[in-house]
């Protein structure tokens, strides 16, 4: 099973649904989600803010901090998931931003990205999450692994919040605490 296939079955288990940020992927994770079947009943939809000045007016990244540290930052992968799950009203969201190639940027080489999930408040993710990759490859291997990376970050996220309920459930059904 890929790795949308997965967060889309864990998502559609809790009934939650998710939004997408993306950068430096350009549409490439929302694509891989609608090209599951069924993706729709919970996949909310996607914002492409490949331009800085896009991350802070479609997604509500703060300005300041794109100005002093540009967009291939942790915060702002982290501001981009917010502000994506909040504009887009999902219980998730998830977002990629980094340096594909060919060149550096913001004073970062390539294969620096940060990919970021944020949840619903009393989740595993309520805060965030944010992982920090240094990629190797060419341009269609970082965007490729990216993809996957986010995936996965989120896919672990929905099966620990997945385990948690469970373990409450049966705490609740055998009497304990």
């Amino acid at each position: 099973m890929s790795g949308a296939a997965r967060v889309l079955d864990l998502l559609a288990l809790r009934g939650h649904t998710l939004a997408v940020a993306e950068s430096l992927t350009g549409g490439l994770v929302a694509a891989e989600l609608t090209g599951v079947p069924g993706a729709s009943k919970s996949f909310r939809g996607s914002v492409t803010a490949y331009a800085t000045p896009l991350k802070e007016r479609l997604l509500g990244v703060d300005g300041t901090l794109l100005a002093d540290r540009g967009a291939v930052d942790p915060e702002v992968a982290l501001q981009m998931a917010a502000g994506v799950r909040a504009r887009l009203g999902a219980d998730w969201g998830i977002a990629t931003t980094g340096v594909a190639g060919p060149d550096p940027q913001d004073g970062q080489p390539v294969g620096t990205v940060y990919v970021a999930v944020a949840g619903p408040l009393n989740g595993p993710a309520g805060a965030g999450r944010v992982a920090a990759l240094r990629l190797n490859g060419d341009r269609a291997e970082i965007r490729r692994e990216s993809v996957r990376s986010v995936l996965e970050l989120l896919g672990e996220l929905l099966a620990d919040e997945h385990s948690e309920n469970a373990r409450a459930q049966d705490t609740e059904q055998n009497g304990g605490d």
